[in-house]
């Protein structure tokens, strides 16, 4: 799981401002290392199906944020996309 201190780490990296921590880009940084991480998981325990629905529920999130960002600021999307290697 992602430590207080990776947490702090990548909101600094993607964040806009000092106070930023609840932008769509921060956002999906932490859902990208969750998914990242919950994948790896089930790799080793392929019968974990509530980890697996966990899994579904975060890529939809994150594909709901990416929506919205491509929508709204299109350079930060493909910084993003580009900076995290998410194929979109």
């Amino acid at each position: 799981m992602l430590t207080k201190q990776d947490r702090k780490d990548i909101i600094s990296k993607f964040q806009q401002s000092d106070a930023d921590t609840g932008s769509p880009s921060v956002q999906v940084a932490l859902i990208t290392e969750r998914i990242r991480y919950i994948s790896e998981h089930l790799k080793q325990n392929p019968k974990d199906f509530a980890g697996e629905r966990g899994l579904t529920r975060l890529v939809g999130q994150r594909k709901r944020l990416l929506a919205y960002l491509k929508k709204n600021d299109f350079a930060k999307y493909q910084a993003l996309t580009k900076e995290l290697k998410l194929r979109k």
